[in-house]
């Protein structure tokens, strides 16, 4: 029976000074910026640790810097003897969490994780910049409301329910014109709000076939393990990965079907699953799982105070 689950967060996590304060207190850490830097090819290392946010926020910078960032974390929790013996059954990723979740689970190697996840970026950038698309998270609605708000505003042209993040909250994706409608019409439907998010362009829907397509001849170059021991849960369906061929599929599917992050820490806590550790920036995943089931407990492991306070608590246990 599976008892402890690694998560990993997705784009939206970044924010400047990530990642400083462990690179400075852990050669670990400090090592994996400086090769994240050689493999990106500029300097994604001071990006992370003082900006701008602007260029942090865009597509191509964060999705490299939040994957090295939620990576660095994750070499701290091993390489720290208090927390060394704290190793997953399965590990889980939003979106661009999933490549996180790939190597915590060691299918991947980082360097390879980290070419996908910067190849991943441009190529939703490029497909967003070839077409016009936006996202809208909206509150308080359940599934069968969101999908009827869709259609209303939508007129006939692309919106549709993409993120299924947990109770109440439902993330919709489309033209920009029909978004903005969502948003307008939300109120009759008894949303509690709807906000726009600041995103490149649709992701997770059909204008995203472009980045997908790229996306898939990159994957067929990328030396990818078959799941072992730690498994990998998929955002696509909920289910375990079982081979590297179904990972390459699930990663290219991604981004042009619906997250169904909700569902999978459902499956997880059906399946015994009882101690949760949200590794990267932020506590996206914390405030989630709170929603899914607050009697769950995430431990947010997000930084330097964060890793210390369970490294406190790994040796008063």
């Amino acid at each position: 029976m599976m008892k402890t689950a690694f998560l990993f967060p997705g784009q939206g996590a970044q924010t400047v000074g990530m990642g400083l304060e462990i690179a400075q207190r852990f050669d670990v850490a400090a090592g994996l910026f400086d090769r994240a830097n050689e493999i990106v090819g500029y300097d994604l290392r001071k990006l992370c640790f003082e900006g701008p946010q602007e260029q942090l926020n865009s597509t191509t910078i964060s999705q490299p810097a939040i994957f090295t960032t939620s990576a660095a974390l994750l070499a701290c929790l091993r390489d720290a003897p208090e927390t060394a013996g704290i190793k997953p059954d399965v590990t889980a990723g939003l979106s661009l969490g999933e490549y996180t979740a790939l190597y915590a689970a060691g299918l991947v190697s980082f360097e390879e994780g980290l070419k996908l996840v910067q190849q991943r970026g441009s190529a939703m950038q490029a497909a967003a910049d070839a077409s016009t698309g936006s996202m809208v998270s909206i509150l308080g609605l359940d599934e069968e409301k969101v999908h009827n708000l869709c259609q209303e505003a939508g007129e006939g042209e692309l919106l549709t329910a993409v993120n299924f993040n947990c109770p109440g909250q439902i993330v919709i994706s489309g033209a920009i014109e029909p978004c903005q409608r969502a948003v307008e019409l939300a109120d009759k439907y008894g949303a509690i709000k709807a906000i726009p998010l600041k995103v490149a362009g649709a992701f997770h829907t059909e204008l995203m076939k472009p980045a997908a397509e790229s996306l898939k001849a990159a994957l067929e170059k990328c030396q990818i393990g078959n799941p072992g021991e730690i498994k990998v849960i998929a955002n696509i369906d909920a289910g375990y990965y079982d081979s590297a061929s179904q990972i390459r599929g699930g990663l290219v599917r991604q981004l042009v079907e619906p997250l169904l992050w909700q569902r999978c820490m459902e499956k997880l806590l059906d399946e015994g699953v009882e101690r949760f550790y949200e590794i990267g920036p932020g506590r996206v995943l914390t405030g989630l799982m709170r929603r899914i089931n607050r009697k769950t407990k995430v431990v947010n492991v997000s930084d330097l105070a964060s890793l210390s306070k369970l490294q406190s608590a790994a040796c008063a246990g």
